[in-house]
């Protein structure tokens, strides 16, 4: 059993609020009164021997894990390394400042944070794709802590984490929530009621240990009981008090997200006297166990029958089953439609690597990000329109600098009956809008297959734009795509237009480009299957020569395809007019035929467009 000394745990204690204060006060802003609450909470998980790291290798695959989902008590997480001796006083106050890894919300540039956090209630869907990861891939021993405000039990994706982290017996998973009953305004939802905590934890299906989130000892027994606890995941519920240790702090509205100016600070570090700046906690090393290895069946490419059309969504399935022989890091997560978006191909091959997560989109997500910062690869589908409510989740992601590929399905109107609810329109301009993110829009089941490919060897994060639709073979299968490229499939030195298409729309403008060489008319036909990034002097190559260029897509106006051309082809093309076919209506219930044509992204608006465009030469 670890070891539990509380004289030394109550000066630890002290010096770790000595320095969320005086980092704090030296930065002029930050949050020191929702460090002091869960200082107790902390310190007996740090130097009691439950936390389990090694400090000089972050990344061990053995070290267990901690997220402070709470982000905003970033000055507590920092001075737990300074108590341990990682961290200088001397850099602890250069809290917040530019250029310093110690940032106001934690984040990868400090190499012990696990995710960015700061955006509330994403920190316990992290620790359960870590902790799944730990049970079900590397088969390690290593624990999953989260330390969780009671504000952000509001949230919705804490409750989704908890549901399926039940499901999935993590075991290895231990939350604990700071009760300290002061949100930033005021009173928290149940303020210090930690009984309806644990009635609703509870019927989750979590194991619930109550304490005074203040006192040693019970701190250090709930720790001790968590560890025994099988086949479902804890939650520590502690009672704590905000600003705690300095009577005008403690428990005081008002204080949130302030720090103490010079006078107060003194008067605060008199309370806490004697603090002793010297001694140091021991964090206990991790185990040096091997993560257990996965391997896969080498599978040839798929050979598709040329004469018979192919969804794209379809062609994702047998992607990711047939290179996870060459990526044995792929976890596949799927939002219960599995059947839709065809990961069910790679379930029935390598279910072990397969996590159903049922419809919890924000949850999904947060547990991607928990597989990828554990150096998994997961591959994340649903239905392209649902990808949105999860947003805020696949922001914070890119803060992490997270490896997700995401697979959007049924996207456009050219899903046809299902109708607007289902029909993503902005998902394209919603991940062009993540920094240093790659969009791809394969239009066969060839380049889909390459596409998903690529995504699998690129290292940051990934969307991928399936079709619902089955759509013709096109290209051959030694056909390369690198990322940022794209193909030129009609061409000709007397043509007039460049028609830039990808995915459903890019078969309209091949239509339309044996319509209107009936009539004499050539135009130049691109398949922009990489919408980010894309090499902007080789589309300027590949549109030289032609009158003008239209766009053709199917999403909104706002952050689509043709927004990225725009953006791509604003210098070096001699004023070249870029034109933009996309939807602009509002969409309803129909044939794909029909909506495509009543949106005016169909072949006949295409030749309309075109026509209309020489017209005025």
């Amino acid at each position: 059993m670890p070891a539990f000394d509380q004289p030394k745990l109550e000066q630890l204690s002290k010096l770790i609020r000595y320095y969320s204060l005086i980092s704090t006060s030296k930065a002029g802003s930050g949050h020191p009164t929702s460090s002091m609450s869960a200082t107790e909470l902390m310190a007996v998980l740090f130097f009691s021997g439950f936390y389990r790291y090694d400090l000089k290798n972050p990344n061990h695959p053995n070290n267990d894990r901690l997220i402070f989902s709470k982000g905003h008590a970033s000055p507590l997480f920092y001075s737990l390394y300074a108590a341990a001796g990682d961290i200088s006083e001397e850099e602890l106050l250069t809290l917040r400042k530019f250029g310093s890894r110690l940032e106001g919300h934690p984040t990868p540039a400090f190499s012990h944070t696990e995710a960015a956090t700061g955006s509330l209630g994403q920190g316990l869907s992290i620790g359960a794709g870590m902790a799944m990861n730990a049970k079900y891939l590397d088969k390690l021993p290593y624990k999953t802590y989260v330390l969780i405000g009671d504000s952000e039990m509001a949230e919705g994706s804490q409750w989704e984490a908890m549901e399926l982290a039940a499901f999935y017996k993590l075991d290895n998973l231990i939350g604990i929530i700071d009760v300290n009953a002061l949100g930033q305004r005021g009173e928290t939802m149940y303020g210090h009621d930690t009984a309806v905590y644990e009635e609703r934890v509870k019927a989750f299906g979590w194991e619930t240990i109550v304490v005074d989130g203040h006192n040693l000892k019970e701190v250090y027994e709930a720790y001790v009981k968590a560890q025994t606890v099988k086949d479902k995941p804890v939650m520590i519920i502690a009672k704590t008090f905000k600003g705690r240790g300095v009577s005008f702090l403690e428990n005081k509205e008002g204080w949130h997200g302030k720090a103490l100016g010079a006078e107060d600070l003194q008067k605060a570090l008199a309370e806490l006297a004697p603090i002793d700046t010297k001694i140091r906690g021991q964090i206990d090393m991790s185990e040096n166990l091997k993560p257990a290895e996965s391997k896969g069946e080498k599978i040839p490419f798929t050979l598709y029958d040329v004469t018979k059309p192919v969804a794209t969504r379809r062609a994702y399935g047998n992607a990711i089953t047939r290179i996870f022989a060459d990526h044995p890091n792929i976890v596949v997560l799927d939002a219960e439609v599995s059947n839709s978006t065809y990961a069910e191909i790679f379930k029935k091959k390598y279910p072990d690597h397969f996590f159903e997560m049922y419809i919890a989109e924000q949850n999904m997500v947060g547990m991607a990000l928990g597989f990828s910062r554990r150096e998994k690869i997961p591959f994340v589908s649903t239905f392209a329109a649902f990808f949105t409510r999860a947003f805020d989740q696949i922001r914070m992601s890119q803060y992490s600098i997270s490896n997700i590929k995401f697979v959007g399905s049924h996207s456009g109107v050219s899903i046809g009956e299902d109708g607007s609810s289902q029909m993503a329109l902005e998902d394209i301009g919603m991940f062009r809008a993540l920094l240093n993110s790659v969009v791809l829009y394969p239009s066969d089941a060839v380049s889909a297959e390459k596409l998903i490919e690529e995504a699998a060897k690129h290292v940051g994060n990934v969307y991928i734009r399936t079709t619902r639709k089955d759509t013709p073979i096109i290209y051959d299968p030694n056909e390369e795509f690198p990322i940022g490229g794209h193909k030129v499939l009609k061409q000709s030195a007397s043509d007039a237009v460049t028609v830039i298409g990808g995915g459903a729309t890019l078969f309209e403008a091949l239509e339309a480009y044996d319509e209107l060489m009936k009539e004499n008319i050539s135009i130049r036909v691109i398949d922009l299957y990489s919408v980010k990034p894309i090499l902007v002097e080789m589309l300027q190559n590949s549109i030289r020569g032609t009158k003008a260029v239209i766009t053709v897509e199917d999403h909104f106006v706002e952050g689509g395809l043709g927004e990225a051309v725009k953006t791509a082809l604003s210098e070096g093309i001699d004023n070249t007019p870029i034109y933009s076919l996309a939807v602009k209506k509002m969409p309803h219930s129909g044939k794909p035929e029909e909506l495509m044509e009543y949106e005016e992204i169909s072949k006949k608006a295409i030749i309309a467009k075109v026509k209309h465009i020489i017209s005025d030469n």
